[in-house]
């Protein structure tokens, strides 16, 4: 009989009600791969692309040639960054259950991957983020009140009001606008860092996609002209196991390491323990001098788990193990950072409680402000009139003609009724 071929279709390790399984994670001991030069050429050290950078230890001690050797305030630093990051996640992952934002996606379990690059990473790069890295906002001293109206699409709002919650922006902080459509920000990315080389700029840009992304065009396109130009950007997979509810096998880590796609481009790939914030910003820190002396691209795979669902809209209890989260091998990069502070005698649970209330306050009173600006169901609401701005430059004859018809309409309607138009009251 002639055999026939079949076709294979990837399986997650675990279901509900099955135990987890992540026997498949490729972990290198801690301070165990090597550091190479960073004029390296990517086919002398693909061993990275396979391997796992880590540096801290089960001792909670950092070991090993990727050791960044931070000093204790800037690791308390980064430990504020990232719990602030999940507190904030977790009130306004509570806010939109209360039916006052309408949607929300929280970054917890991941929040290394964001706030230890951006801390390795000069204020004049540019970041192209993904939803899940709200943390470099946080590093770069974004207002939480901004964060906050942007969800609740107030007057307040710096999208006003023309984008769904958490695609967030900030001109003067170099963060580009998220966009709802996956693995954008990575061919905006190089072209970015592009012209920044073609400017002789010092600056670099740095991108961020999940895993699933990557099985996008766009990621390939990147890819291409960042191998090609030699552009100074790095480029983050974040491989947190789950593209919503399909395992990262289907988007092809089941077999290779996404990190392993660089070299087949001629770009240096490198496998991160990504809740290990000394490693990533050791990566992260590596890169960025590769990129600055022109060496090129780096694509670095964040190796972390989701740990909440994809988003309020999801309920990740239909396709994997309730309690998955709890097994992960690698833990939890907040803890795992408070007990390296706390085994070098910089910290303390004490001390770590006491921070942990003093942010819950400052997020709560940052809500109390943020509501002022107006909620989705009362308050000062945007004025319709804007929609009308920053689409055109110079606007044409038609859209003039329409904002004038609307403006008379809504003076009409506030003389029938004896009201001031909104354009009136904001003086």
């Amino acid at each position: 009989m002639t055999p026939r071929s079949r076709l294979h279709v990837p399986l997650p390790p675990a279901r509900p009600g099955q135990e987890p399984d992540f026997s498949y994670v490729q972990i290198s001991p801690a301070g165990a791969v090597n550091r190479p030069d960073v004029t390296a050429a990517a086919r002398d050290i693909e061993n990275l692309s396979v391997e796992m950078v880590r540096v801290l230890g089960d001792d909670h001690r950092a070991i090993g040639a990727w050791n960044p050797h931070l000093e204790p305030p800037e690791l308390q630093v980064g430990l504020r960054h990232m719990l602030l990051t999940r507190l904030f996640d977790d009130r306004m992952q509570r806010i939109q259950r209360q039916g006052r934002i309408s949607f929300y996606i929280k970054s917890t379990g991941e929040e290394a991957v964001a706030v230890a690059a951006g801390m390795a990473l000069q204020p004049g790069d540019m970041l192209f983020p993904s939803y899940r890295q709200q943390g470099l906002h946080v590093v770069r001293g974004r207002n939480l009140v901004e964060l906050m109206c942007q969800c609740l699409s107030n007057t307040h709002d710096m999208c006003k009001g023309r984008q769904m919650p958490i695609m967030y922006h900030w001109g003067k902080g170099n963060i580009f606008s998220i966009s709802g459509n996956l693995a954008t920000q990575f061919p905006q990315a190089v072209g970015w860092a592009m012209a920044a080389a073609i400017k002789g700029e010092d600056r670099l840009a740095a991108s961020w996609i999940g895993e699933g992304s990557s099985a996008e065009a766009d990621f390939h396109y990147a890819m291409t002209f960042a191998a090609v130009y030699q552009a100074p950007v790095i480029l983050n997979l974040v491989n947190n196991q789950w593209a919503i509810s399909t395992f990262q096998g289907f988007a092809g880590g089941e077999h290779r390491t996404f990190a392993q796609r660089g070299p087949g481009y001629g770009i240096p790939g490198i496998r991160v323990d990504g809740n290990d914030f000394l490693a990533v910003y050791a990566v992260t820190q590596w890169a960025a001098q590769r990129a600055r002396q022109s060496r090129g691209p780096t694509l670095i795979e964040q190796v972390t788990y989701r740990a909440a669902a994809h988003s309020t809209s999801d309920d990740p209890s239909r396709y994997r193990p309730k309690d998955e989260w709890r097994a992960w091998p690698l833990g939890d990069p907040i803890t795992r950072l408070k007990q390296h502070l706390i085994t070098l005698g910089e910290w303390s649970e004490e001390r770590h409680a006491l921070l942990e209330k003093e942010l819950e306050a400052h997020v709560t009173a940052c809500w109390k402000e943020a509501e002022s600006y107006g909620t989705l169901t009362g308050g000062p609401a945007l004025d319709p009139l804007t929609m009308f701005e920053d689409v055109l430059k110079d606007m044409p004859a038609n859209l003039v003609h329409q904002r004038e018809e609307f403006r008379a309409l809504r003076s009409a309607q506030a003389d029938a009724s004896g009201a001031m138009p909104p354009a009136a009251k904001e003086g």
